[in-house]
């Protein structure tokens, strides 16, 4: 009897954090108004990069952000190079006397990205911050579409949507594109709702006065939004505000990178605990616990009913059925992860690798949270 219980709960809170909360949330929104964004609007603005080793994609990134809709005289980049080694401070140098006022700054010793952001806010002379990774390629009305959101006063921070561009139809890649999309959705309800749980990193833009100085090990683009949030002021998306980024398409990066993601987000909602809290954050608490806390520990109730369904395996047809449903899933993920390298493979391989490579990393993260390990600096793409 108490197996069938702990059985039955584990199922529905599976059910529950992939399926119900999106539901339930896109059913709170259909009653909810809209942010009117004014495209008019132009304020001042400092894109800020931090980068380190980045000689590859960092010109182009430069170089897009110049080009963008904006005026020019509105505009301002400042790159935080992490004591790169390669030729990052001298291609960004090489734009000294671009249309748009270009700044390097050198942090030495390497302290990571959050550390470099901390460091460069303060020379910032824009109202509104946009946070662009040393990849990140915007389309041209990108910035006009995040900072149009800032006109109405209740908003603190706007995340952009990003696009995964997928040159070779990898496996990873595709798996990732379809995540990003399902968050997508889940996004559009929440800004209706009130405040977006979770932004990319890549296309975010914040109101300068609302920054604040974060730890070195803490992830800036999930505990500054949540600051932004505890300060009283909502966090939307915009869907118009495209950025586009080539998808990590091996395996190995990916997963080091979603375990390193994990493991920052992990200790962000223990350092941002407070705003789990229901009777003091209301729905955004049961949001927050519901999208990403739930989530990151998703990996506990899906071995639970796994192993659970084996010992009531033989009670009747319906355990039978639910046990033959994982091993099929579990083994299209299986033979996903060994035709990886593949590049055509179909999307009922692509989505249980996916998954399963999503809840490994978040339970590898939660291992290296309990033995309270932390991660500042990393290599990008590589993890």
């Amino acid at each position: 009897m108490i197996t069938t219980i702990i059985f039955w709960m584990c199922a529905l809170s599976i059910l529950y954090i992939y399926i119900g909360y999106p539901l339930i949330i896109k059913l709170i929104a259909i009653s909810s108004k809209n942010i009117e964004p004014n495209k008019l609007y132009e304020p001042q603005v400092s894109i800020l990069i931090a980068a380190f080793n980045e000689e590859k994609d960092i010109k182009a990134t430069i170089q897009n952000k110049i080009d963008l809709n904006y005026p020019n005289s509105k505009l301002e980049i400042i790159v935080v190079s992490d004591e790169s080694t390669d030729a990052t401070d001298t291609i960004v140098e090489s734009f000294s006397n671009a249309d748009v006022p270009v700044k390097l700054v050198r942090q030495v010793p390497r302290q990571g990205k959050t550390s470099g952001l901390n460091l460069i806010v303060p020379q910032a002379k824009g109202e509104i911050l946009v946070f662009s990774d040393a990849n990140s390629i915007y389309e041209a009305n990108a910035l006009q579409h995040l900072v149009a959101n800032f006109t109405d006063s209740k908003v603190g921070y706007v995340t952009g949507k990003m696009i995964y561009v997928n040159e070779d139809g990898s496996m990873v890649g595709d798996g990732c594109s379809a995540y990003m999309k399902y968050e997508n959705m889940i996004r559009a309800s929440e800004t209706k709702v009130g405040s977006v749980i979770g932004v990319d990193g890549g296309i975010d833009a914040m109101r300068s006065e609302l920054y604040q100085q974060l730890n070195a090990d803490q992830l800036p683009d999930f505990v500054q939004p949540l600051k932004v949030v505890e300060q009283g002021y909502k966090v939307a998306y915009e869907a118009n505000a495209i950025l586009t980024e080539h998808v990590v398409s091996d395996s190995d990066q990916e997963y080091r990178m979603r375990v390193r993601v994990g493991l920052r987000a992990i200790w962000a909602l223990h350092d941002m605990r407070v705003l789990l809290n229901p009777f003091r954050f209301k729905l955004f608490s049961l949001q927050l616990i519901s999208h990403k806390l739930l989530r990151y520990l998703a990996f506990i109730p899906l071995v639970a009913v796994f192993f659970l369904n084996i010992i009531l395996f033989p009670e009747n047809i319906l355990y039978k059925f639910l046990m033959l449903f994982q091993c099929v899933f579990y083994g299209l993920s299986f033979i996903g992860y060994k035709l990886k390298t593949r590049p055509d493979n179909p999307v009922f391989f692509t989505l249980p690798y996916y998954f399963s490579l999503l809840n490994i990393a978040s339970a590898h993260a939660f291992i290296r949270y309990l033995k309270k390990e932390k991660q500042i600096i990393w290599k990008p793409r590589v993890g």
